[in-house]
């Protein structure tokens, strides 16, 4: 090692150790707050997850392939989501599914709480999507275990970890897609209204909303996939579900419990895009 790259390397820039002092300084300044946010999201989590475990799992199986046919209006969607929930029932994942269900329903929902308004307000103002869309590319380009780091520092190990990682991980996607499809509405279809005396809010609500509907499903799409793939990699912090046998498989050297497990990942994933994903064919509103 030649006298400049040893000097390089002796006067490492101390980022690590700085990042480090400062989620101590966070978690240390917050008091109790983390810990009743871990314990309400904790409690909500294992609540729904119990209250559906109370249900007949072939009467919950029947109840998906119901709502799955009321949202495609497809018998065929229905009885795909029928027969992966008995098939993954009958391989005996059917706990860890259930929880995997759940974290995937809240993180997507926060996401879509969270994302959709931010995205609107980025397609009425450019600077905010300008703003934004560098902190978008390094959300979206990071590699997914980094998201796990800092919320394990602030929340240690269980269900709340993952479940925020997840969101944080996933919340691009809404963003994005509103505000594309916000930004796409047509001059000319927002002056229509404009001229019929529209207001603001009823612009958004009956001419803007309605045009960007497409998109912003897609976002939804989109936000369900990657929440089921963060909420398996989310294991490693204790959040449970599905990657729970796939990381004990990788643990034991149990590979037919891998694979077991990885079919019911990849059914369940393919359940919910059936289900939610725009049909092929829809064209968005002229």
């Amino acid at each position: 090692m030649d006298s400049v790259t040893a000097f390089i390397v002796a006067h490492k820039i101390p980022i690590g150790r700085e990042l480090n002092l400062g989620m101590n300084a966070v978690k240390d300044g917050s008091g109790s707050f983390f810990d009743l946010v871990s314990d309400a999201l904790g409690g909500l989590i294992d609540h729904t997850s119990a209250t559906l475990g109370l249900v007949p799992p072939l009467v919950f199986c029947a109840i998906l392939a119901v709502l799955a046919y009321l949202i495609r209006r497809s018998w065929r969607v229905a009885l795909f989501a029928f027969a992966a929930l008995v098939f993954i029932l009958n391989q005996g994942y059917w706990a860890d599914t259930l929880v995997t269900l759940v974290i995937t329903f809240y993180a997507t929902l926060a996401s879509m709480l969270v994302g959709v308004p931010i995205g609107i307000a980025a397609g009425h103002r450019e600077w905010l999507a300008k703003a934004l869309r560098p902190l978008l590319d390094l959300m979206q380009t990071l590699p997914t275990f980094v998201y796990l780091i800092p919320m394990l520092s602030l929340f240690g190990l269980g269900v709340v970890p993952g479940i925020i990682a997840t969101v944080i991980f996933a919340i691009p996607a809404p963003i994005r897609m509103t505000q594309l499809g916000i930004a796409s509405v047509p001059l000319p279809l927002r002056e229509a209204g404009q001229a019929f005396g529209a207001t603001g809010a009823q612009l958004l609500r009956k001419v803007e909303l309605p045009h960007a509907g497409p998109s912003i499903m897609e976002g939804l799409t989109q936000t369900i996939m990657l929440s089921l793939s963060m909420s398996v990699i989310a294991t490693m912090v204790g959040s449970g579900g599905l990657g729970v046998p796939v990381l004990r498989s990788l643990n034991q050297v149990k590979p037919a419990m891998g694979f077991e497990a990885g079919l019911a990942i990849v059914l369940v994933a393919i359940l919910l895009d059936r289900t939610f994903r725009r049909p092929s064919g829809t064209m968005r509103p002229a």
